[in-house]
């Protein structure tokens, strides 16, 4: 009883420090300057926070070591932007003539982006059947392939009236088209990334607290001993594998919105490093770790540390020390201390609980008590 009243408690907890969060980006979008370095670090920490927790629900929780996340998310980006083109941008290029008399209309904003989770999560169905049955390194070298494979594709020349070749698409439906629904005020864009990726976010949060999710980390655990419990191995594998890719389509589609362009060259295997590290960092099988460490990787590699490159870093000049290419050097750095002295990730398997953090403040504040009487009862001896 006492369990689930501390659970209920620590979920009430957490929606209100959602709600505030979804608060105070509206104020910032209220408040601050639309150019804003600020509003990219968020925008992009909160995509980027997507597709490190679908990653998460492969790698941490069901133990499938899978890197083709940035080709999902290239799929993803083009099925977008291909839909929400409107009509009379396809007619007046020689893009996509030969969807014309398939796709005469342009289709909504919701409708781009779930059909871009379609498109990534039927391709995913496909390359799970031969690719699934890998294991280890091996998945994860097939799976990085397939992702370098869809974008020589997409830059392939012959594929130029589809893809646009190796140029890039625009013209498509971005942040700036989202409205208030029966309205034509905009609505904030920052504040709309923010909403979908919740949603997301917290959908896979119940995916992975259902009997599929223990499904899921019994497989990660063992897989022998799953099956001889009566788990379908190759079902669960394909269902987690599909339900990830799904949520990279959309993040890519909210990429290519952030972005307003959608080239394939963007999506290179660097973007699945990235993804990787950022999932590494924040803790392997942590939902609230991917989280954090997007906005926290974001930050650093294009807002804290971008004095590096331009002379100047915290009011110190030195233009023959801070010159271009010097903040990746500081930023490997800071990311081998991350590593070293957090060998699981800043959260490990763990979630954020507002339980556990008043613990860790109760146990700093009574160490400090101790240590000041320590100080106290040494004056009063010497």
């Amino acid at each position: 009883m006492e369990k689930e009243n501390s659970k209920r408690k620590n979920n009430i907890e957490m929606f209100i420090f959602i709600a505030a969060i979804y608060i105070v980006v509206l104020i910032l979008e209220m408040t601050v300057r639309s150019t804003s370095i600020l509003f990219t670090v968020l925008r992009k920490g909160a995509i980027y926070s997507l597709v490190a927790v679908s990653m998460n629900l492969l790698n941490g929780f069901t133990g499938l070591f899978s890197l083709g996340q940035a080709g999902f998310m290239l799929l993803g980006a083009y099925t977008y932007g291909i839909l929400t083109m409107p009509s009379s941008v396809k007619e007046g290029t020689s893009v996509y003539r030969y969807y014309e008399a398939l796709i005469k209309f342009d289709t909504g904003i919701f409708v781009g982006l779930i059909a871009a989770g379609l498109v990534a999560a039927l391709f995913a169905a496909v390359i799970g059947l031969p690719v699934l049955r890998l294991k280890s390194d091996y998945l994860a070298i097939a799976t990085l392939g397939f992702a370098e494979i869809i974008r020589a594709v997409c830059q392939w020349d012959v594929l130029g009236p589809i893809t646009n070749g190796a140029n890039m698409i625009r013209s498509y439906k971005d942040l700036t088209s989202v409205k208030i629904p029966f309205t034509d005020i905009p609505f904030p864009p920052t504040l709309f990334i923010f909403i979908v990726v919740g949603i997301c976010i917290a959908i896979i949060v119940m995916l992975i607290n259902s009997s599929y999710g223990r499904a899921f980390k019994a497989i990660r655990d063992d897989e022998v001993a799953a099956e001889a419990m009566g788990i379908n191995l190759f079902k669960h594998k394909e269902l987690s594998f599909v339900i990830s890719s799904f949520f990279a389509g959309i993040s890519g589609a909210l990429l290519a919105m952030f972005q307003y362009t959608v080239q394939a060259s963007q999506f290179k295997t660097s973007m699945t490093y990235e993804l990787l590290l950022i999932v590494v960092i924040g803790g392997i099988g942590s939902i609230s770790g991917s989280c954090i460490a997007s906005f926290l990787y974001i930050a650093l590699s294009e807002w804290w540390l971008r004095g590096l490159d331009m002379g100047s870093f915290l009011g110190i000049k030195a233009e023959t020390l801070f010159r271009s290419g010097f903040r990746r050097l500081v930023f490997s750095l800071a990311i081998m201390v991350i590593v070293l002295f957090f060998s699981k990730g800043l959260m490990g398997d763990k979630e954020l609980s507002f339980q556990r953090i008043g613990a860790r403040i109760k146990g700093i504040g009574s160490h400090l008590k101790r240590n000041g009487r320590r100080r106290a009862d040494d004056g009063k001896h010497s």
